[in-house]
């Protein structure tokens, strides 16, 4: 499990936003609403939850200083 701030990939970055798979379940309206994730996958759901809450992004760090 990650503490701190998140080490940070562009190549990740764009590569979530333009996968293959991303497209398909887009277009064809399989996304479930938002806080759903638990549904498909509960153990992939849990570990998120735990790593959103104990890890930070270093942008929204510098974005909060600039403000």
């Amino acid at each position: 499990m990650k503490f701190g701030f998140r080490t940070p990939s562009l190549r990740k970055r764009i590569a979530a936003r333009t996968s293959v798979k991303r497209q398909l379940v887009h277009r064809l309206g399989l996304k479930m609403p938002r806080g759903y994730g638990f549904l498909r996958n509960p153990k992939k759901a849990a570990y998120n939850k735990v790593y959103n809450r104990t890890s930070f992004d270093i942008f929204k760090v510098i974005g909060k200083l600039f403000k």
